[in-house]
């Protein structure tokens, strides 16, 4: 779980628990629907099964990701954003709006 920084700046707190290319990525493709590994390593071009792995895992410990396991055989094993994770959806928009202004001014 991300620790709050001692400076208590929530834009620290944001970043620490979002603040690479890979796990916004991972929201991206989350805050539209639950989907199991194999697509989210299909929609994510460039991203490794370690990484993507390692950042599913950073996400459920800090609260954002729910893994759900199905007892079936072969297993089947699906991500979903949890109700903290499914409050970022505005950020993102927000990110999205600012990076299409950006892109048309230049």
């Amino acid at each position: 779980m991300v620790v709050m920084p001692a400076t208590g700046c929530p834009v620290a707190q944001t970043i620490g628990m979002i603040g690479n290319k890979w796990k916004l990525f991972i929201l991206r493709e989350l805050l539209c629907e639950k989907k199991r590994f194999g697509e989210l390593r299909r929609n994510i071009p460039g991203i490794s099964q370690k990484v993507l792995t390692e950042n599913l895992r950073g996400m459920e410990s800090d609260g954002l990701v729910l893994r759900t396991v199905y007892p079936e055989v072969p297993p089947r094993v699906e991500y979903c954003l949890t109700e903290l994770g499914r409050k970022l959806g505005p950020v993102m928009d927000a990110m999205h709006e600012w990076g299409s202004e950006v892109a048309a001014a230049h």
